[in-house]
């Protein structure tokens, strides 16, 4: 079952943080607090939203998917960026993956958004195939500019 996460869920979302952040190999970077996380999804100005897959057993968390809306200057429209999409690994090859996408997509149509988008690492070769079976086209041209610490320190002193 997919459903939007509650308050309930945050416990359960920040172990899978962990654990997608111990696959990508960036355990150290995953530093989110349930606190934090708490107010990003249900403080009075929502910077993100979740939804959740539940084994239809054991009601258990089976995975998640956290995005939060775009823009493009281009059309003129939101889009929705997908920051995690997470199964379990025993949960995997249970649909738990499709239907996190396909709730997503639904949700990009109802609201009028015009793009949805996400990253994966290239050696990530399982999401690769799964997101290419989806017909999800590879944008190899553009790159991810990123700025932290001591450099995005540097910047900011420069205004």
């Amino acid at each position: 079952m997919i459903r939007a996460a509650t308050e309930n869920d945050v416990t359960g979302i920040r172990a899978m943080i962990r654990e997608l952040a111990a696959y990508e190999r960036a355990v150290e970077q995953a530093r989110a607090t349930e606190a934090q996380l708490r107010e990003a999804l249900f403080g009075p100005h929502p910077a993100a939203y979740a939804l959740v897959a539940e084994d239809d057993t054991t009601g258990e968390l089976a995975g998640y998917a956290l995005w939060f809306p775009s823009f493009s200057t281009w059309t003129g429209t939101r889009g929705m960026h997908l920051e995690d999409l997470y199964v379990r690994p025993h949960a995997r090859g249970g649909g738990h993956g499709r239907a996190l996408l396909a709730a997503l997509a639904a949700l990009c149509l109802d609201s009028g958004f015009e793009r949805f988008e996400w990253w994966v690492l290239d050696w990530n070769e399982p999401a690769v195939g799964f997101y290419r079976s989806l017909g999800a086209e590879f944008l190899d041209e553009w790159r991810i500019c990123r700025l932290t610490g001591a450099p995005l320190k540097q910047l900011a002193a420069a205004s």
